[in-house]
Order: C-alpha cells, then structure tokens, then sequence
C-alpha cells in the first residue's frame, strides 16, 4: 500500500475552532472543519443534491447542509439526519509544523 500524499493547505492558527475553510486538493472539492475535538477534512459536495457543504454550518462536530438540511458527523462523514443516505467521504489530516495537511485518496472518483 502507498503512502499516503500530504498537501498542506492552511496555517492552523488561521483556522479558528467552529469554522471551515473549502479548498481543492486535485480535482477533489474538500472543506476543512476544526472543531473542539481537532480538525477534519470531508468531500465538499453533499451526497443527497450536490450543495456546497463549506456554504453550510458547522455545529461541534455537526456539519449541517445548506440545501436541504441533511446532518454529517465530521468525524467519520456518517449522515446523521436525512433527507442524505450516504456518508461524506472522509480525508486522513494532520498537523505538521503548524500547517494542516491533507491527503486525498486517489480513489475512482477522485
């Protein structure tokens, strides 16, 4: 298996707990999300009707879409309350020299 390829996409102290920060990581659309319990990296486009999920709010660890209302959990991607049916896809993060760094999995739909 490879190792996994690390961007960095932003100084941390530039992402404050309880925001977001959307980036594009390849041709992957990624929203970044720090909360009390670290930071997070999720697919941008909500499964249910293709919103912007960075355009939405973030609540804990709750990220909330803005079209329809559907509910993740930022910490797995599980959907949390309809009308979505499948998890956001989730992104490996860490914390390198005070930058967050993501790698995106070069899956078919990356």
């Amino acid at each position: 298996m490879n190792e996994p390829c690390f961007e960095r996409i932003l100084p941390l102290d530039e992402l404050r707990p309880g925001r977001m920060h959307a980036c594009r990581i390849g041709t992957r659309e990624v929203v970044i999300c720090r909360t009390d319990e670290g930071v997070f990296a999720l697919d941008d486009i909500c499964t249910h009707a293709e919103a912007r999920m960075s355009e939405g709010r973030l609540r804990g660890t709750r990220l909330v879409c803005p079209l329809h209302g559907a509910v993740f959990d930022v910490r797995d991607g599980r959907v949390l309350k309809g009308p979505a049916v499948r998890s956001l896809g989730t992104h490996a993060v860490r914390i390198r020299d005070g930058a967050i760094e993501v790698a995106v999995d070069s899956g078919p739909d990356a």
